[in-house]
């Protein structure tokens, strides 16, 4: 009798132990986020009514990076999934399908925002699927995925008014328990911190001469930001939004004669990128440039110039009129 007691008693404490690490109404609210970059923005407009896990870690490559198998299955319990969308995030499509398929409730900031216009700088027609393999096992995105807009939407704070409101609408409508006015509080107190954000960069680039907003990067990363600040992409080291790709020699010498003809002083790298191929390509063909860090596709560690979308933009915007403006 003891010994069956013994057993029941196991058996009870062991189906505890599964209740409790199974997601239920008795967890908390969980909004799950893709890239770090959005993290901080959802974090800011949930405040600390909802618990949020960004997958995406600082410093990490959005187009590429992955997950461990426990994060890949803590998505599934997620009251929301929210994520750039526009192919950004080619290295974990298969978990938001997966997800998608549990019916967890997905939202892709990238669709609440209009379709760059044909021939604007944010129109680039690169396609950000995964790359075609050919026999060596190389392979180009831009040869075969879906052409796609450009998805780095986040370099023009007045696209991000758009996210905040369709993030704001996505947690009322998905999430659980959710106090729905101290999210709209949360959205209308960020969506100011962005109005003056725009204003602080348009204010601090009116200072570089129109002819020397000229921007050289790793790949096409600025075209939203471009278009908003009156800027002209003169060219990138990798000639595709994503960074899947990889340059041709013969993209490498386009890339000298564009450089050498517009006169451009400076190249600016990317945080999230190996600044190597700038460097060689500038020793190879003896260009006389500058090379600026920008963080462009990801946030840094705590307490770095980039550790909030805010500081990302600013440290951005300060190191732009930095590279352009003319010496004094």
């Amino acid at each position: 009798m003891r010994r069956l007691f013994t057993a029941l008693s196991a058996s009870v404490l062991l189906l505890a132990g599964f209740t409790a690490c199974s997601p239920g109404e008795d967890q908390p609210p969980l909004v799950v986020v893709t890239t770090n970059i959005l993290g901080d923005v959802v974090q800011n407009v949930v405040g600390d009514e909802v618990t949020v896990v960004t997958l995406m870690k600082p410093g990490a490559d959005p187009h590429s990076f992955q997950i461990s198998a426990r994060e890949a299955s803590r998505i599934l319990s997620a009251d929301l999934i929210v994520h750039n969308g526009l192919g950004l995030e080619v290295g974990l499509e298969h978990h938001l399908d997966a997800a998608r398929r549990q019916g967890v409730p997905m939202l892709a900031v990238g669709d609440a925002l209009e379709p760059p216009a044909p021939g604007s700088q944010a129109h680039h027609g690169h396609a950000h699927g995964p790359p075609p393999r050919d026999e060596g096992g190389a392979g180009n995105p831009d040869e075969s995925a879906e052409a796609m807009p450009d998805p780095h939407f986040w370099t023009d704070p007045q696209q991000m008014i758009t996210v905040v409101r369709a993030i704001s609408e996505g947690v009322r409508k998905n999430v659980r328990d959710v106090n729905e006015r101290a999210i709209r509080d949360h959205e209308y107190a960020y969506t100011a911190e962005l109005v003056a954000l725009d204003r602080e960069m348009g204010e601090a680039f009116s200072r570089i001469p129109p002819e020397r907003r000229k921007l050289v990067t790793n790949h096409h990363v600025f075209g939203y930001f471009a278009d908003r600040f009156g800027f002209t992409l003169v060219g990138a080291v990798i000639p595709s939004a994503t960074t899947l790709a990889a340059p041709s020699a013969a993209d490498l010498h386009d890339l000298t004669s564009v450089l050498n003809d517009a006169g451009v002083e400076t190249i600016f790298a990317e945080s999230s990128q190996s600044d190597k191929l700038i460097r060689v390509l500038a020793d190879e063909v003896n260009l006389d440039v500058t090379i600026i860090q920008l963080y462009t596709e990801s946030l840094d560690v705590e307490g770095s110039p980039a550790d909030t979308y805010l500081a990302m933009m600013r440290t951005n915007t300060e190191r732009i009129v930095t590279g352009l403006s003319p010496p004094e």
